[in-house]
């Protein structure tokens, strides 16, 4: 009995001990000429039909690979792809261009791609975009889409065609120790771009390259950034987002610890000048330092190049609760900090705390447009946010035409009558100020149109939102209103 439970603990221990399979061992050539693409996908096959945990190993060596999809869902949910060596793109330009991608993991879950280095040879498709020639729209270096549980650590990805790193409809993937290099003027050579994913980490990583360090798209939950070094670049960039009409949000964005270097933007949110139901609330931006960034703080929802497809429209993407908090350092522009937000829904919950940005020395300048928000601590350059005062009306935006259509005259009357008359009685709290004016925003959304200006009267305490003496007498459309009101548990 005693030599039996020995040979079972051992085979116990067998089993515990991943699998190995050497991509040298499938045929692949370390010469960096000879095409391994085969023998990749040869050793992946084999790690995912695996029910052990297994490791790809890519020992030292430079290895040629075409564009490779690495596709799931497989039986193994523990795949190690260990790289000592260095990964090649094609030199011609043109035979991944239109790929997409040139490494690509899909439908997977539990893998890790660790160390090594990824060369994508994206210099020649850079010059061809820059001479304005026909070019392809160039592939991503490495790509997961639709997966989970992943992690990318100790990786360096150098002069992509066009993203570095995408992670696309994942959920709970931590890239860690990730270093990015590519030329300033790379174009569209974002490091890290996320979009429709959730719970994803971004740690102690160098990125240096010639669009956006991180990218951060539609859908976007649950986004850590931490200790990361960027430039150059153009910083890190929520969007853009709103181009199309029908758009998940982004939300529970943090990045703090954030180092900028000569970057073209530092901490910003871009969304197209046009209709959109997108968003973007709660963003913590904390803990960084600015070294000559032409940009350092920007929300533009004006974004819209050559002026095509958006010219007088205004940005329908709703942002909300954005804190800056710490951030020091110096602008390579006169104006440091530029909320340049919708027209026809301002900015709401702006916090800035201990904002220290500098020009030449002397202290920077700010603009704001439709942007509410309040500051405490040291602020510099000095701020121009609209603060939300309760001592002030609160503006409700109406459309006249369209309540005109649904109710009838006397409802504009009505409006009309208590717009002249009306005060607001309310506390200073901030807290409900920035209610009411997700409130009002919420109003515009539904009543769109020409914008009149009526007001809201608050009674006691305690009390709801009504409106006085015109309650009892209300048209349907001050019903709608207080509805809204209702909805957002407004209360004093």
């Amino acid at each position: 009995m005693e030599a039996l439970s020995i040979n079972a603990s051992h085979r116990s221990c067998k089993q515990a001990i991943a699998e190995q399979h050497n991509v040298l061992s499938y045929g692949a050539k370390p010469d960096g000429s000879t095409d391994s693409t085969k023998a990749f996908l040869a050793a992946w096959a084999q790690a995912c039909s695996s029910i052990s945990p297994s490791t790809i190993y890519v020992p030292p060596g430079r290895f040629f690979l075409q564009n490779v999809e690495f596709k799931g869902p497989c039986k193994n949910k523990a795949i190690v792809v260990r790289i000592d060596g260095t990964l090649l793109a094609p030199t011609d330009y043109r035979i991944i261009g239109n790929a997409g991608n040139w490494i690509f993991f899909q439908n997977v879950d539990g893998v890790t791609v660790s160390g090594g280095v990824l060369d994508g040879h994206g210099s020649g498709l850079w010059d061809c975009k820059q001479s304005g020639k026909n070019c392809p729209s160039g592939a991503t270096t490495l790509g997961f889409s639709n997966s989970n549980n992943i992690v990318i650590s100790g990786l360096t990805s150098l002069n992509s065609q066009m993203v570095h790193i995408v992670i696309n409809g994942c959920n709970s993937v931590k890239i860690q120790g990730v270093r990015v290099t590519a030329s300033g003027n790379s174009p569209n050579t974002d490091g890290i771009h996320v979009q429709l994913s959730s719970n994803i980490t971004i740690l102690s990583s160098k990125i240096g390259t010639g669009d956006d360090c991180v990218s951060i798209g539609a859908g976007t939950t649950n986004l850590w950034i931490e200790n990361v070094v960027c430039g150059p670049g153009h910083g890190i960039s929520i969007g853009s987002l709103g181009k199309d009409l029908n758009e998940p949000g982004v939300q529970n964005v943090t990045a703090k610890t954030i180092t900028f270097i000569g970057t073209q933007n530092g901490l910003r949110i871009k969304s197209w000048g046009r209709p959109s139901n997108g968003f973007v609330r709660n963003v913590l931006f904390q803990h960084a330092a600015m070294n000559n960034v032409q940009n350092p703080i920007v929300i533009d929802q004006n974004y819209c190049p050559d002026n095509i497809n958006c010219p007088g429209q205004a940005s329908g993407v709703k942002i909300s609760d954005v804190i800056y908090q710490d951030i020091q350092g110096t602008s390579a522009t006169q104006v440091a900090v530029r909320f340049d937000c919708s027209k026809k829904f301002p900015c709401t919950g702006i916090k800035m705390e201990d904002v220290k940005l500098t020009y030449k020395n002397q202290p920077a300048g700010a603009s704001c447009n439709n942007a509410d928000g309040t500051t405490s601590g040291v602020i510099q350059p000095n701020s121009c946010l609209h603060q939300a005062r309760c001592d002030e009306s609160v503006r409700v935006r109406t459309a006249s035409k369209q309540i005109a259509d649904e109710t009838n005259q006397n409802s504009i009357n009505l409006y009309s009558n208590f717009a002249s008359s009306s005060t607001l009685a309310m506390t200073n709290s901030v807290e409900k100020c920035n209610k009411a004016s997700k409130a009002l925003n919420c109003v515009t959304a539904l009543l769109e149109g020409e914008y009149g200006a009526i007001y809201a009267d608050l009674e006691e305490p305690e009390a709801d939102y009504r409106i006085s003496p015109l309650h009892d007498a209300a048209a349907p459309g001050f019903l709608l209103v207080l509805k809204w009101f209702e909805l957002l548990d407004l209360r004093i």
